[in-house]
């Protein structure tokens, strides 16, 4: 029997989340964010949870999976190392350049983001390769050698490489890698032709360069970080995750930083489509509040939606990634007065430290005080106790927003939630309305320290009907990180009309993609049994310039399949844009492979009634403020430990338990399923 552990940092609190399969236990813990280095409470934490579950040595854990936000705070914070370039001839200026539109068309005072690559570290290089894969003019090794030792003069750590039509011919870029190799072996180099093997120069050079920008430091925490581990005694290899909700080694991610954008966020998603589906509600849109950000994803059938690509402070990344959209609204989030005289919340976070005002070191008002102000959470502790609260301090904070405003305590607390119920709901309009989706047709699941808290309220804003909070919500991405496969994408642009007359041309490159996929799962000693692969298109109406990504089912490429792939592009686009133009030419522009490789993972249980009443899971009862009513209500709180299958509650109620906290509104009813999920009913007055 194995142990197996999940770790996510985030900018609050760092959760982990351990499974016993000689049991079949989940164990939780929680404990505060070391921001200056990360690993210090990924140890301590490991070191408290098995502690927790009676003096388990770490010698007994044999997989251990890690979400990291390090790669996207270097992003965000401009914290990368210095970083050079080596471009085609002509093309030094593209990275500022970008597609040549403002940041917001109707602000002329926006300024694009500063690059990470400065003009003078930008160096061209004679070569030429025209869009059909022809050679045109040779690379001109001279000019390289000069760039690089130029580079080396200017101590940048890293070198980006990245050539005009390379994804067709990377023999020039493979030159230059070797060529530095010679000259510079210390720098981090990232070519490309291997970040990204697609079309659209800018958006592919932004991608190479944020990879190398990143990429030391990523590299630096990951391999400091299993050494710690190994020094700790632990013996397994240890995986991070990656955007695409798959895990990989902690040293096959050092040298693709830039697939773990969204490392943190997408194993959330990943499990919390895995419990849902097992409960019966396969159409989901997960939402993630933590304590600085939230994040939110749309789940179809189980299957949560990908992207290519997302922008990052006004940078376009391109990796294959869930398709999460991020909103600075999370428990921490600061609220503030703009010179308007009008109540904001967020982005700005107190973060792990100074934190929230009742943690007892922040000042300013933050989401997680109003929560506290208006009785919500506990004002005494949170954490099973862990956590001690200074409801005193979070009543100060919250009267410095109150008395500018003419507002009462409560009503400023009460303020200041609308806010960021707003701000939350805009992010889920993102990924459902704007991508052709009603929100009113899914189930919303709340996770993260926050999530439930807010969940009730959301879902009448976006008008949905039911919410699904998982058992532990609080540690779902740790708990995701679980559930999850190892993954790896292979991708190539060759534009090809889609016919079943080019089918054997299309078989012919996914043939290609799974060969390089083949190579993949033998360097990671993959069993053929344990092999998956997942086979995408991305098609357009010949003459457009946007694709939708289509999935091609397993099996033989023949003109039945092409017939397939055609009608479910249609659909798509009817989806997306409102029609579809069968008489059009369609064709397909990037092929993309997703290896899959399946392993041991904690099992959903399905747990049957004990007998229990739901009065005997009452603990305590707690006046909270609920706007519904004007005042303070008498509220029951409900231990959801001793909550059984079965059990009804109607709202008002709260709900605790170590990792979070769920409110039920009035006419609010909850059922408890067997999966030990909180099914709730949103009703927008009693007779409903």
């Amino acid at each position: 029997m194995t142990l197996r552990i999940g770790v996510d940092t985030g900018g609050t609190f760092t959760d982990l989340c351990a499974f016993d399969e000689a049991n079949g236990q989940v164990h939780v813990r929680k404990v505060s964010s070391t921001p200056d280095d990360p690993g210090r409470a990924i140890v301590l934490g490991i070191q408290e949870l098995l502690e927790q579950m009676g003096g388990r040595s770490i010698e007994e854990v044999t997989y251990l999976a890690h979400g990291t936000t390090v790669g996207t705070n270097a992003l965000l914070t401009g914290r990368g190392v210095r970083t050079g370039l080596i471009t085609t001839k002509g093309f030094r200026d593209l990275l500022e350049l970008g597609r040549g539109r403002r940041p917001h068309l109707y602000d002329l005072q926006a300024d694009k983001p500063e690059p990470f690559v400065p003009r003078d570290l930008r160096l061209e290089v004679t070569e030429r390769v025209r869009h059909d894969g022809r050679i045109e003019t040779p690379l001109d090794l001279d000019e390289v050698r000069a760039a690089v030792r130029e580079l080396k003069e200017q101590q940048v750590e890293s070198i980006a490489v990245c050539l005009l039509y390379s994804y067709l011919r990377p023999e020039h870029e493979q030159q230059i890698a070797a060529v530095i190799a010679e000259e510079f072996p210390e720098a981090y180099v990232s070519l490309s032709s291997d970040v990204l093997p697609e079309f659209r120069e800018y958006e592919r050079l932004s991608t190479v360069v944020t990879n190398a920008y990143i990429g030391p430091v990523v590299a630096n925490y990951l391999g400091r970080l299993r050494q710690r581990l190994a020094e700790n005694g632990l013996k397994c290899i240890p995986h991070v995750t990656q955007s695409n909700g798959g895990i990989i080694p902690f040293a096959t991610a050092e040298k693709m930083p830039v697939r773990l954008v969204l490392s943190g966020p997408s194993t959330g998603v990943v499990g919390a489509a895995a419990i849902t589906s097992a409960a019966g509600s396969p159409d989901i849109i997960t939402f993630d509040m933590g304590g600085t950000s939230s994040d939110v994803s749309l789940v179809q059938n189980g299957e949560p939606k990908v992207t290519s690509g997302m922008e990052l402070d006004g940078r376009p990344i391109r990796s294959p990634m869930l398709d999460i959209h991020t909103v600075g609204a999370g428990g921490g989030s600061i609220a503030w007065i703009d010179s308007g005289n009008h109540l904001k919340v967020g982005p700005a976070s107190a973060g792990a430290f100074p934190g929230p005002a009742c943690y007892g070191n922040g000042q300013d008002a933050t989401v997680t005080d109003a929560n506290v102000v208006l009785q919500v959470l506990n004002p005494e502790y949170l954490l099973d106790g862990q956590l001690k609260i200074d409801a005193q301090a979070s009543h100060r904070a919250v009267k410095a927003i109150a008395d500018p405003l003419g507002m009462s305590v409560p009503e400023a607390a009460q303020g200041i939630i609308r806010v960021v119920t707003a701000n939350m709901a805009r992010a889920i309009r993102v990924i459902s309305v704007q991508r052709g989706y009603d929100p009113r047709d899914y189930a919303l699941v709340p996770f993260g320290g926050a999530g439930p808290l807010h969940a009730s309220r959301l879902a009448i804003e976006l008008g949905v009907d039911r919410v699904v909070v998982p058992e532990t919500p609080g540690a779902q991405s740790a708990l995701g990180l679980l559930m999850t496969d190892i993954r790896s994408d292979f991708m190539r642009t060759q534009i090809t009309h889609v016919s079943p007359e080019n089918a054997e041309d299309i078989a012919k490159i996914f043939a290609e993609l799974s060969d390089h996929a083949s190579d993949w799962f033998d360097e990671e000693g993959i069993e053929t049994e344990r092999r998956s692969v997942v086979r995408r298109l991305e098609m357009r109406y010949a003459g457009q310039n946007y694709e939708l990504p289509v999935e091609l089912p397993e099996g033989d490429i023949d003109a039945a399949a092409i017939a397939g792939i055609t009608e479910g592009f249609q659909r798509a686009h009817d989806r997306m844009y409102g029609y579809s133009a069968h008489d059009e030419s369609v064709q397909a522009v990037t092929f993309r492979l997703q290896a899959i490789a399946d392993v041991p993972r904690a099992e959903i249980v399905r747990a049957a009634a004990t007998g229990r009443k739901a009065q005997d899971a009452v603990v305590a009862h707690r006046d909270v403020y609920l706007a519904e009513e004007g005042d303070y209500v008498s509220c029951p709180v409900y231990d959801r430990r001793l909550l059984d299958v079965g059990h009804r509650i109607v709202g008002p109620a709260v709900i605790e338990q170590m990792d979070t906290t769920t409110l039920l509104l009035p006419s609010d009813v909850c059922v408890v399923d067997d999966v030990r999920n909180l099914v709730i009913e949103i009703r927008r007055s009693p007779n409903e």
